[in-house]
């Protein structure tokens, strides 16, 4: 999904380690566990939701063909520990937002707008893989936080068997803070 209000950079103004990127799926990660119920309740009991489809096997089954997860739950199946056995260096989500932040060389970044499309619903047993889509990037900007440039990069989720469960979207602002603001 492009954000109509970000002015695309014409793809002749980025390095070509961004513009050979754009569309493209990257970093295909796949769950190291299957979906389970116990990180539903422990969330659903946390924001006190006492929606009967997550508790009720009777409405779920009505409603839904049987139990399904929180749609909102959707990213902790595939957020990736800090640290976790055989991996090599720190396991961060969105690696294409560190990317760019390194092509560009913008110490700081926020996430200024964030957006999840849900689709075929989440169940037990469900194996959660998912990959990141940098949409756009903006030629250079300037805002108060400093100069930089703003990206849009979507996650797509899907089931083992291949079916779209949800589409996160991002909107980050990479940018180096101006040197007259870093004194203030």
């Amino acid at each position: 999904m492009t954000d109509n209000n970000l002015s695309e950079s014409n793809l002749t103004d980025l390095p070509v380690a961004v513009s050979s990127v754009i569309g493209v799926s990257q970093y295909l990660q796949i769950a190291t566990f299957d979906v389970e119920n116990s990180y539903a309740y422990n969330t659903l009991a946390a924001t006190e939701n006492a929606n009967p489809l997550f508790w009720d096997d009777a409405v779920a089954q009505e409603l839904t063909s049987g139990r399904i997860l929180p749609p909102t739950t959707l990213s902790l199946w595939m957020r990736p520990h800090y640290w976790e056995p055989g991996a090599e260096g720190e396991q961060v989500a969105l690696q294409v937002h560190f990317d760019l932040k390194k092509i560009f060389e913008l110490p700081e970044a926020v996430m200024t707008d964030n957006t999840i499309i849900f689709y075929e619903p989440v169940r037990a047993g469900d194996r959660i893989s998912n990959s990141q889509v940098l949409k756009s990037v903006s030629g250079p900007k300037t805002t108060k936080l400093g100069s930089g440039r703003f990206w849009v990069i979507d996650v797509e989720f899907k089931n083992q068997h291949g079916a779209l469960v949800g589409i996160e979207s991002y909107t980050g602002f990479g940018y180096r803070r101006d040197q007259e603001g870093a004194a203030s």
